[in-house]
């Protein structure tokens, strides 16, 4: 029956485009779905959001490295320094056992040193007490600034990293179902390279936030301890020269009083 025949043909015909066409449309998918291959198929505003996440990320681990070094060592610092002080009976005595050492706590001995020799013959003994701590105080902000630094980062990059992310996610998307339209067919094949592209950029931007959020966390709790650390320092300095000027006091003469505050800090 040649009209069979030829309605059969009429029919295969489509059919046979239309695999044709879906085999065409799949061989020119990206078959990598690994990030790596994902990456190498994504779109270039996907590929800058990925590479910018990943420095972030590479950010995060340095700061953390450097600053966890840097907390430990000044942690380890203060409180050897510390442990010293506390046996101390005078100014004169902490400088005597801190001879060889560095840092906050030497910073604190040297200010409360200046400020009694700048005040020699002063009789305002609470004067005197409240210029020290004013100094031990800026001294304390300024150490405090400085332990505080690059710790900004890790914040910023946890707070920005998921929306950078997400617009690298809605990026793809966009550029998904604008494939899709092109191409008049919804064929999973089609559309999944595209949405796992886009989805990459979500991942990263989890990946680089959520270790930033905790390393922020736990250097916040590290720092308030070697601040405390330094405020016990202080304290046991201004405990210091409480006790010199009371000894200055005490003396019999007026001029055993002008020369006693040099005496117990030289």
């Amino acid at each position: 029956m040649p009209g069979a025949t030829v309605l059969i043909a009429w029919l295969g015909e489509p059919s046979a485009s239309l695999a044709q066409d879906n085999v065409v449309a799949t061989a020119t998918l990206p078959r990598d779905l690994s990030p790596w291959g994902m990456y190498l198929n994504a779109d270039v505003v996907v590929k800058a959001v990925l590479i910018g996440l990943a420095l972030a990320s590479i950010v995060t681990w340095t700061v953390w490295l450097a600053k966890t070094i840097e907390i430990v060592l000044a942690k380890r610092r203060v409180r050897a320094a510390l442990n010293k002080l506390v046996h101390a009976r005078s100014t004169a005595e902490g400088i005597e056992r801190l001879a060889d050492a560095q840092g906050e706590v030497v910073q604190f001995l040297d200010a409360a040193v200046t400020e009694l020799k700048v005040s020699t013959g002063s009789t305002d003994r609470e004067g005197i007490k409240e210029r020290i701590a004013s100094r031990l105080e800026r001294i304390e902000a300024s150490y405090g600034r400085r332990i505080l630094r690059g710790t900004g980062v890790l914040a910023t990059i946890g707070a920005t990293a998921p929306f950078v992310g997400l617009f690298g996610t809605v990026w793809g998307i966009m550029n998904s179902f604008i494939g899709i339209s092109k191409s008049h067919t919804t064929n999973l094949a089609v559309v999944a390279p595209g949405i796992a592209e886009a989805l990459l950029a979500t991942a990263f931007g989890l990946a680089a936030a959520i270790p930033a959020v905790v390393i922020y966390n736990v250097f916040a709790r590290s720092i308030a301890g070697y601040r405390a650390t330094l405020g016990d320092a202080a304290a046991e300095v201004l405990r210091l020269v409480s006790r010199d000027l009371e000894r200055v006091a005490a003396a019999p003469t007026s001029s055993t009083r002008r020369a006693a505050p040099l005496s117990a800090v030289e």
